[in-house]
C-alpha cells in the first residue's frame, strides 16, 4: 500500500504533497484522520512551516500516511503520536532537534521542527469546507489551535503563526492542474511526467483512441481542447500544454487558456513556428498581454530533444510558473 507508513522499505508516501485527496477519502469511509502540520522550522530542514503529513487508520491494525516532513529522521515517531491523537482525541504540539525533550530523535539537518498534531472528525465542518473549497478550484485559509478550527474564503500567507494564543493559519490553493494536448510520444511523456509529480493532469486528444491511455490520469478527453478548457474552466493554477502539432487543435486551446489567466500557458513546436502562431493568435483577438505569458517552444535548453527530456524541461518551468511566490513548503 502507498501510504503505509508502518516498517516501510520504500516510503513513498512522500510524495504526496497535498493532503485534500486522501482526507477526502478518509472522509467518505467515515473515518478520523490526524492532520501533522509542520508549523516553525530553525536552522535549516528539507521542508517549510506548512508542509503537511495526514495520517488514517490503516486495514492491517496500522497507519497510512501521506506527505513528509524529514526524509525518514522524525515520520515514524509522528506516526506514533498520531495514532495516539486518533485514539484519544487530543491534540499534541511536537518539537523535534535543537532544543528538543527527545534527546534520542535528533535531525541530522542539525535545525528543529515544531509540529503540530491535531485529530480530525469526519464530520467535521471545517474539513467539510476545505474540501468543499478545493473542489471549486477556491483559495481558502484553515485556521486551528489544535482543538477548534474554522476555514475562511481570505486567502493570507502560506502559513501564519500566532504563539500566544497559540494558533496556526495556513493557506490551501486550488490543486495544480495540468492540461494536455496530444497524443505523440512527447505528448504522453509530459502528461505522465504530470501525473507522477501529483498534478491533476488531464490528456485532451481530439478524436483520439476510444482506449484510456496507459498510464493513470485525471481525465481522458478526445475533443478539441478549446471545448475541453471551456468546459473545465481555467485559473491561474492551471497549466495548459498544447502539443498535437496541429495548429489548428492547439490554438484554440492556447486562445483560451490565455484568456482565462491560465498561470502557464506552452506550445511545443519549432522556434521557426513561433512567429507564425503568435500572428494566428493576434488575428484571434489575443492581446500583447496576454501573449506575453505564452511559451513557445518550451522546455530547457541543454537537456536533450528526446520525449523525456523535453516534458522534463517542461514540467519544470510549470512547476516554476505556478508558483510565482516560492512559497511552497
Amino acid at each position: 500500500m502507498e501510504g503505509e507508513i508502518s516498517n516501510a522499505d520504500w516510503p513513498v508516501f512522500g510524495w504526496i504533497d497535498d493532503i485534500r485527496p486522501a482526507l477526502a477519502d478518509a472522509v467518505g469511509a467515515g473515518r478520523p484522520a490526524a492532520l501533522a502540520t509542520l508549523y516553525k522550522v530553525e536552522g535549516s530542514a528539507p521542508r517549510g512551516p506548512g508542509a503537511q503529513m495526514l495520517f488514517t487508520p490503516g486495514g492491517d491494525g496500522g497507519i497510512a500516511a501521506s506527505g513528509y516532513f524529514s526524509g525518514d529522521c522524525i515520520e515514524g515517531d509522528v506516526a506514533n503520536h498520531a495514532a495516539q491523537v486518533l485514539a484519544d482525541g487530543e491534540p499534541r504540539r511536537l518539537h523535534y532537534g535543537m532544543g528538543s525533550p527527545w534527546i534520542d530523535i535528533r535531525l541530522r539537518c542539525g535545525g528543529a521542527l515544531h509540529v503540530l498534531v491535531e485529530r480530525l472528525a469526519p464530520g467535521d465542518e471545517a474539513v467539510r469546507a476545505l474540501l468543499d473549497h478545493a473542489r471549486a478550484r477556491r483559495s481558502c485559509t484553515w485556521s486551528s489551535d489544535g482543538a477548534a478550527r474554522a476555514v475562511s474564503a481570505e486567502a493570507g500567507a502560506l502559513l501564519h503563526l500566532s504563539e500566544d494564543p497559540f494558533r496556526i493559519a495556513r493557506r490551501y490553493d486550488p490543486p495544480r492542474r495540468l492540461i494536455v494536448s496530444g497524443g505523440d510520444p512527447g505528448a504522453l511523456a509530459a502528461a505522465h511526467l504530470g501525473t507522477l509529480a501529483r498534478f491533476e493532469t488531464i490528456l485532451v486528444r481530439p478524436q483520439g483512441p476510444e482506449a484510456p491511455p496507459p498510464f493513470p490520469v485525471s481525465r481522458y478527453l478526445r475533443e478539441e481542447p478549446a471545448e475541453a478548457l471551456a468546459r473545465l474552466g481555467v485559473d491561474r493554477w492551471t497549466a495548459y500544454l498544447g502539443a498535437t502539432h496541429e495548429d489548428h487543435h492547439d490554438l484554440g486551446g492556447c486562445l483560451a487558456a490565455l484568456r482565462g489567466g491560465a498561470g502557464y500557458v506552452g506550445m511545443i513546436g519549432a522556434r521557426s513556428r513561433a512567429p507564425g502562431r503568435r500572428a494566428a493568435l493576434e488575428a484571434q483577438g489575443a492581446s500583447g498581454e496576454e501573449l506575453a505569458g505564452l511559451h513557445l517552444s518550451p522546455g530547457m535548453p541543454g537537456l536533450g530533444k528526446s520525449p523525456w527530456e523535453v516534458a522534463t524541461g517542461i514540467i519544470a518551468e510549470i512547476m516554476r510558473a505556478l508558483n510565482p511566490a516560492r512559497e511552497r513548503a
